[in-house]
């Protein structure tokens, strides 16, 4: 496969709070904060996971080494500040690989596959749904590899107009 992720295999592993440090100096870094927020919203999103158990909590491992962090979390723990036509029962969805060089090589799209299935096997989730900044043309292919169809474009408070998509539990 010429080096992707199916040459080094993606695993995804329980985050806990043993990975705080990890995953809070992977936050602080400008090219995590350009998709994923500023610092300090992104901190109190990752505790608010780690802490609930309405969430699924993943460090993304290639190859032994730890490159990314996953999330899903019930959508219910976000409150209000989600669009008004999320289907209730949806579980949204985080993804980002921290290490350079595991970009652009189909790691982030395998752990977006690998935690939608553990969800569509672990929880009632009718659906899980994606945000994607939308001058973030790569992640968007990713997420329309992985199953996900535009619904449209949502302006997020903090991050401003994003792709919101959606993948449909599959049918058994």
């Amino acid at each position: 496969m010429g080096g992707g992720a199916g040459d080094e295999g993606v695993r995804l592993r329980p985050a806990t709070r043993a990975d705080w440090p990890l995953i809070r100096s992977w936050l602080a870094r400008p090219d995590i904060q350009r998709w994923w927020g500023p610092q300090a919203s992104a901190e109190a999103e990752v505790l608010m996971a780690l802490d609930s158990a309405h969430a699924i909590c993943r460090i993304i491992d290639a190859g032994g080494t730890p490159v990314g962090y996953a999330h899903a979390v019930d959508t219910t723990l976000w409150g209000e500040a989600l669009p008004d036509d999320l289907a209730p029962g949806t579980w949204d969805l985080d993804v980002f690989i921290a290490a350079r060089s595991h970009r652009g090589r189909g790691f982030g799209e395998a752990a977006l596959r690998l935690i939608k299935e553990e969800v569509f096997s672990t929880t009632l989730a009718v659906a899980v749904c994606v945000f994607a900044a939308i001058e973030n043309e790569a992640v968007v292919r990713a997420y329309e590899k992985a199953g996900f169809q535009w619904r449209r474009v949502w302006h997020d408070p903090v991050l401003g107009p994003e792709w919101f998509m959606v993948a449909e539990r599959p049918a058994r």
